[in-house]
């Protein structure tokens, strides 16, 4: 079943994610419906708090982009519980990003390209690695969700001002795009 994202102003999108167990209701279905809504938005990744659920749970679909990057071709995963332990700031690149939950607005943003990552898989297996690259960005953009972030919290205090009236659009629903959504109700 195709969800509807939340929209900036949501306040769950601001909520720190917990994490689950295996026993949590329903959740093969609700991975399943989180592919479903992130191939129907034409997104690369989807985080459960822009769902409304508030729990740690994050798909990330690379292979749409695997004409332009062919290293992720076939790359489909999903993310139980993941935690970012440590980011690798030696390195970083600057790149621009956009959200679901954000329609139409895009901004640059610096990020490492290396972090050290703890998740589990769809079958719960724990998995430790350190990822770099085009991954750990997306990573961080959606693994920053379940930490009640944004992309918009990366940018400067001068492009978040410039950005001001764009974002209260959205709080007030005035925003268009291609798939459902659940704007914030006033």
């Amino acid at each position: 079943m195709i969800l509807p994202i939340y929209i900036y102003g949501q306040p769950v999108l601001r909520k720190v994610a917990e994490d689950i167990t295996p026993d949590y209701p329903e959740l093969k279905q609700l991975i399943v419906d989180m592919w479903e809504t992130l191939a129907e938005s034409e997104g690369i990744g989807l985080a459960a708090p822009q769902i409304g659920r508030a729990i740690r749970l994050s798909v990330i679909d690379l292979d749409v982009i695997s004409d332009d990057l062919p290293e992720y071709k076939g790359f489909r995963q999903v993310y139980i519980n993941p935690h970012i332990i440590e980011a690798d700031d030696t390195n970083t690149n600057t790149s621009e990003e956009g959200c679901l939950s954000l329609p139409a607005i895009h901004e640059k943003v610096v990020r490492p390209t290396r972090i050290h990552v703890e998740w589990d898989d769809e079958q719960f297996q724990h998995h430790d690695e350190w990822i770099e690259g085009y991954l750990a960005r997306v990573m961080q953009h959606e693994f920053d969700h379940l930490d009640g972030k944004m992309f918009i919290d990366h940018i400067s205090p001068l492009r978040k001002q410039l950005i001001k009236s764009k974002l209260k659009a959205l709080t007030l629903g005035r925003y268009r795009c291609g798939y459902k959504t659940k704007p914030v109700r006033r």
